[in-house]
């Protein structure tokens, strides 16, 4: 999971897969937004370009009034998150 900060009031958790491409770079996906398709350079480029991604896919969910999956978690800015992912070591 990542915590995605999508706009100035909300974080979203959302899990994200990171796909190692043979030519380089990763395509990003989300199992729970088929929507949410992107790519970057780097493993910090792809995350970053899942911002903008998600940005794209809550717009599109708010403008044909679908709602958020139910275990898409907004979270409170001031409390904790939990958070999930994957370091190198």
């Amino acid at each position: 999971m990542i915590l995605i900060k999508v706009m100035e009031t909300a974080l979203y958790k959302v899990p994200l897969l990171l796909t190692p491409q043979p030519e380089g770079g990763y395509t990003v996906t989300s199992p729970l937004f088929p929507e949410l398709i992107t790519e970057g350079d780097s493993a910090e480029e792809a995350i970053e370009n899942a911002r903008d991604a998600l940005k794209a896919t809550l717009e599109i969910y708010s403008d044909t009034g679908r709602r958020l999956p139910p275990t898409v978690v907004v979270a409170d800015r001031d409390g904790p998150v939990w958070l999930e992912t994957v370091f190198a070591a």
